[in-house]
């Protein structure tokens, strides 16, 4: 069986946190991410300096934050920032199987191996790993692969799953965040570094 074709248009930005937030909270109070990125677009809320920046950040945004249920969603708007932070990096590997892949089988894998040093090797050694299994990685031009793996190592970052000196920082997940996560998506906990037996029994 031919294997689900990656994603990798994740070049755009981070993980913009302050920014789903805004997004999410809008999504509450209209209901409808069509009207969400109208409003986006109109009044340019995310102060972007093109309108053609707007537009990609927008859509990239909105696109993330559809993959979260609504007890998720109202979690973004109201949990803590730490609550935040893991929700969006659910969302961003929800959008792009390539990342849940490699937090799972890289992040993941190392820290449960308590090797906690996470570098740009890793990622390429991953990547050459899927290419021979993913084609489309092979159409990727090296400057664009060095991208995505700035972005993702930027993503981690702000999630708070990396420290500055690329060492993998357990997550530390709250009941409550754990509650909102349908159970039928336990691979949604594989993707943080963490034992098991700690997210189980996260305060």
């Amino acid at each position: 069986m031919k294997p689900e074709r990656y994603s990798m248009s994740f070049t755009t930005g981070s993980l913009f946190h302050r920014e789903s937030v805004e997004l999410a909270a809008l999504f509450l109070d209209q209901g409808d991410w069509n009207t969400v990125r109208d409003k986006v677009l109109s009044d340019n809320l995310l102060q972007a300096r093109t309108l053609n920046t707007l537009k990609r950040v927008c859509r990239e945004i909105i696109s993330r934050l559809k993959t979260l249920g609504p007890s998720e969603i109202d979690l973004l708007v109201h949990g803590s920032s730490q609550e935040q932070g893991y929700l969006l990096w659910i969302a961003v590997c929800r959008r792009y199987k390539f990342i849940a892949d490699f937090a799972v089988e890289v992040i993941r894998e190392r820290f449960i191996s308590l090797k906690m040093d996470l570098h740009y090797e890793d990622f390429d050694s991953f990547f050459n790993r899927k290419s021979e299994w993913h084609p489309e990685l092979d159409e990727i031009r090296p400057a664009t692969r060095n991208k995505l793996r700035q972005v993702l190592y930027k993503i981690l970052r702000e999630a708070d799953l990396l420290t500055a000196d690329n060492t993998i920082h357990a997550a530390m997940l709250s009941s409550r965040l754990l509650a909102v996560i349908p159970r039928s998506s336990h691979q949604d906990i594989l993707v943080f570094p963490a034992f098991e037996s700690d997210l189980r029994g996260a305060p």
